[in-house]
């Protein structure tokens, strides 16, 4: 152990000059998690760990690779994660850089770095011991670590006799390709087909025997710390507490089955609002006597968003997502409208007003062999579809125009109007009330999910829906 204390005010740190002149070991403590969390999180994270696809078991290190290079696009760094049991690892090197940041177990860790060269080493074997260095880090740990490739390093837990592991660890290749590497292993590396086994070096044994009656506190010692003072009495009560703690909350931590979730939501799409309906809508053409309310909205796609694929299957597939992807809000106003007007004998419908007519039964005509319309256009270049929905009730008529542009860069719009005519005082009294409503929430509501669905389905299987055709 170091003979020097130091106090310092930020993330105890150390760097380890190379005996041979390459980069030096440079090791940083960050914190400290609560006692026991060190098992905890070693022996959970290893279970994740033992789950995963690419998951080896080798050299008492067991690893995944959780990020491949991608050298398209020049990048040949990779992302592993290992782990160091209670028996540690042998003495190994790499031809490449590495930077990790781990977690100790409860027990401790104790880094190991070597920095000779092979040519010190061939010259005088006991080289490597001179170059010998021990680092200690406390129990329950976030640290990391950086070095050259070529360092031989071993870790192994600090204290525990058994019981803890050594750490638990996020390691950058910063360069895949980087260092020594034989032709053969180049092309693996190259083939993005390499694993932590391959890439590793282990100590050739007439070395590895130098170490054997080599007593640990022969090693000059580099120990690190948070809170109080190595070796000191409240050091030393933190680990033995840490060291009884620890166990039990990683049997505990792997107790119950390691699952995980992953969840995405899209950002909000961007509805504009138009000021009347495009020029060549079907909108225009129907209800031109009297308009109480009219509203036109568009949602605009880059044309990178989905295949390349002519307006009516575009078409197709939002007016699915019309019905199989109801917003809840929309929904719920509905269930309350349909309540309040039964005993008026107004029309009712699950779905929002706009496309409501999508669920008819009694249609004169189809859109792509499914979905009632009242009429539909399909533009013979096949970069514009439309069709017009709607309804007559008591006391108003509606009809809604859903279309589909192909834009001249490949930029998709689709657009959702809707126009009414009133046909009694109750009507226009029901319109003044909804028309705020309507206008800022439920159509534009409407139109977002349909159009995700559109993608998501259009994604996946593009060409069933280029292959379907559209009928009258």
């Amino acid at each position: 152990m170091s003979a020097e204390l130091h106090r310092v005010e930020t993330f105890p740190s150390l760097s380890l000059a190379s005996h041979s002149g390459g980069l030096p070991v440079e090791v940083s403590l960050i914190a400290q998690l609560v006692v026991g969390g060190g098992d905890a999180l070693v022996r959970s994270a290893g279970e994740r760990q033992r789950g995963h696809v690419a998951f080896v078991d080798a050299l008492d290190e067991p690893s995944v690779r959780i990020g491949a290079m991608d050298l398209d696009h020049g990048d040949a760094s990779s992302l592993y994660t290992f782990a160091v049991g209670a028996a540690g690892h042998p003495f190994h090197r790499h031809a490449g850089h590495r930077v990790f940041t781990a977690v100790s177990g409860s027990g401790g860790a104790l880094l190991r770095f070597s920095t000779a060269s092979d040519a010190q080493v061939a010259e005088q074997p006991d080289a490597f011991v001179r170059a010998l260095r021990h680092v200690q880090i406390p129990p329950d740990c976030l640290f990391t670590v950086r070095f050259g490739g070529g360092t031989w390093h071993q870790f192994l837990p600090l204290r525990g006799e058994g019981r803890h592991p050594a750490l638990f660890a996020l390691s950058c290749h910063t360069n895949e390709l980087g260092g020594e590497l034989s032709d053969s292993l180049r092309r693996q590396v190259a083939a993005n087909a390499a694993d932590i086994p391959s890439l590793t070096q282990t100590l050739p044994p007439e070395v590895l025997a130098l170490l054997g009656p080599l007593a640990m506190d022969a090693v000059p010692t580099f120990a690190l710390s948070l809170e109080a003072a190595p070796s000191s009495l409240p050091a030393r009560l933190c680990a033995a507490t840490r060291s009884v703690v620890g166990p039990l909350r990683g049997r505990l931590a792997t107790a119950r089955r390691q699952v995980g979730f992953l969840a995405t939501r899209a950002g909000i799409r961007r509805v504009d609002a138009l000021a009347e309906p495009p020029a060549d809508s079907l909108l225009r053409e129907h209800l031109p006597e009297a308009r109480d309310h009219e509203d036109s909205f568009a949602l605009r796609l880059a044309a990178d968003e989905l295949p390349a694929l002519p307006a009516a299957a575009i078409l197709a597939a939002v007016l699915e997502g019309f019905l199989a992807r109801r917003p809840a809000g929309v929904a719920w106003m509905m269930a309350l409208r349909n309540v309040l007007v039964k005993p008026l004998r107004l029309r009712t419908s699950p779905l929002g007003c706009p496309v409501s007519s999508l669920l008819a039964q009694d249609a004169g005509q189809h859109f792509a062999g499914r979905f009632p319309v009242l009429a539909q256009r399909i533009d013979a270049d096949g970069r514009r579809a439309q069709v017009l929905l709607g309804a007559d009730d008591r006391h108003l008529r509606f009809r809604s125009c859903v279309g589909v542009e192909i834009l001249p860069g490949g930029d998709v719009v689709v657009t959702l109007g809707t126009r009414v005519h009133c046909l009694n005082a109750f009507g226009r009294v029901y319109m003044a009330v909804i028309d705020r409503v309507h206008r800022g929430y439920v159509s534009p509501a409407l139109l977002r999910p349909a159009v995700d669905h559109a993608l998501a389905t259009l994604a996946v299987a593009p060409a069933m829906l280029q292959s379907g055709e559209c009928h009258a």
